[in-house]
């Protein structure tokens, strides 16, 4: 009991921050239960108010293993192992490069890197109409590096792999085989976060438990909205808000 005290004290919030670091992880996993990807686009900018980047994004690799394996299992007959094997090693890569830059770089250079990367990423999804059809199976390599390091770097890559599975396989079986690729994502990069020392710190571990609730009432209402709104819809409103938050990140970088 004493060292559950001890780690939490470590996170010095008073009730309005718990509050909204609830609430922003409640918010992240509706949208990953609608959109099967995007924690750290939501809930990032909301706990960077309180926390480094370095800090969020392993506690968010950590609840999202627990969304992802569950969303996994229930479909995981539909899962693509050729396109999985495809991308599996270039994610890996990824990966191992977005955690070396994430333990390496300064915490303001992170928060404008961040705040760059959600703005550019909302605006892609809101403007660029057109996707491709058909994507060529050696885009597997530059989707999976790409999304690999995004995903270990800002904790969201899956969108790089939402846009190669959807122009490659059917609508059911791209889901299926993208829970299964974030699945596989987060093992990697909770080994590699491990085997950096970063679990190490109770603390952190503490924090993801405290916030466990928030995860799966989340996940719970984003997989019952998926079967009544239309997932197009309620993702562009969703990326609005991301866009807001990223400039607001860009703005906190330029007034520091």
């Amino acid at each position: 009991m004493s060292l559950f005290v001890e780690g939490l004290n470590q996170w010095a919030f008073g009730p309005g921050a718990w509050l909204a670091i609830g609430l922003g992880i409640a918010l992240a996993y509706i949208v990953f239960g609608v959109a099967g990807f995007g924690t750290a686009l939501v809930a990032g900018p909301i706990l960077i108010l309180f926390m480094p980047l370095s800090k969020i994004v392993p506690l968010l690799v950590l609840l999202d293993f627990i969304a992802a394996f569950g969303s996994f299992l229930s479909s995981r007959k539909d899962v693509a192992k050729p396109e999985l094997l495809r991308l599996l090693p270039c994610m890996a890569v990824g990966c191992t490069l977005g955690v070396i830059f994430l333990l390496s770089l300064k915490s303001d250079v992170l928060l404008l890197l961040m705040g760059l990367f959600i703005c550019a990423y909302a605006i892609y999804s809101l403007w660029v109409k057109a996707r491709p059809a058909q994507m060529a199976a050696g885009w597997s390599v530059p989707m999976g590096i790409v999304g690999g390091l995004f995903g270990a770097l800002f904790g969201s890559g899956g969108f790089l792999y939402a846009i190669y599975l959807n122009s490659r396989l059917p609508k059911d079986s791209a889901r299926a085989t993208q829970s299964a690729l974030i699945s596989s994502s987060t093992v990697v990069r909770l080994s590699l976060f491990a085997l950096a020392g970063v679990y190490a710190e109770v603390s952190l571990l503490l924090l993801a438990l405290c916030l466990l609730p928030a995860m799966v009432l989340g996940s719970w209402i984003g997989r019952r909205l998926a079967m009544k709104l239309s997932r197009e819809t309620f993702v562009r409103l969703v990326t609005w808000l991301v866009l807001a938050s990223g400039i607001a990140l860009i703005g906190r970088y330029l007034s520091a």
